[in-house]
């Protein structure tokens, strides 16, 4: 998937006006950005016809309309980063997030001197926005400097995942060193390339799915 760097920080420090001027500055350099946004709830008016879909039994329904999809999918507990950005997709360059403090994804801390200290045993801190200087071996970021904040993103995270392979096994994500990812992108492309009418490969999708063991013996 996508490289992901969650933006995080105290309420009111300014999380969503910082992805809001990445947001900018990473298009206006080329790149394609998804976002992602951590809410307590997400309100969902009963009686439509979308809830009734769910009511019904459906696992995922998907609203469509003329310029945009709104897809709506119940979930027992949270869903991960991961889990989440799956459904987004690959084809994106990068994916920033707001909230998810406690995930395992790299992150940008925001912090204004009035919102008070630094959040505490947050993980994975690779930089931090803040209005006053910290003591900190973090390195530091003024909160106007967006365009040195998207160098770090892109130099760091976006051009070494400009070639990209995922796989998933189980719904499980399989960390892949260079060796064997490079042995699945050329058996892959070989059996793609012979046949008749393919051009060239930007990207290739493939979806396997067995019946289990135990639903063949019942």
């Amino acid at each position: 998937m996508a490289p992901i760097v969650s933006i995080v920080g105290r309420s009111k420090s300014g999380k969503t006006r910082l992805i809001e001027k990445l947001v900018t500055e990473l298009r206006k350099r080329g790149y394609r950005v998804a976002t992602i946004k951590h809410a307590q709830e997400i309100h969902f008016e009963p009686g439509k016809d979308s809830w009734r879909h769910l009511e019904a039994g459906s696992e995922t329904t998907v609203v469509a309309a003329p310029d945009q999809i709104v897809l709506i999918k119940p979930t027992k507990s949270m869903a991960t980063v991961g889990d989440i950005a799956r459904v987004i997709g690959n084809d994106y360059d990068i994916i920033l997030t707001e909230g998810f403090k406690q995930s395992n994804v790299p992150k940008i801390e925001v912090h204004r001197s009035q919102s008070g200290p630094l959040l505490e045993g947050i993980r994975k801190v690779i930089a931090i926005v803040t209005d006053e200087p910290l003591d900190t071996k973090t390195r530091q970021f003024p909160s106007d400097d967006v365009k040195a904040l998207a160098d770090l993103l892109e130099k760091g995270f976006i051009v070494p995942q400009s070639n990209r392979l995922n796989l998933y096994i189980n719904n499980t994500p399989v960390t892949l060193t260079h060796f064997p990812k490079q042995i699945i992108s050329n058996v892959l492309e070989a059996m793609v390339t012979s046949l008749k009418g393919m051009g060239e490969i930007s990207s290739l999708e493939i979806f396997l799915k067995r019946e289990s063991k135990k639903t063949k013996n019942n």
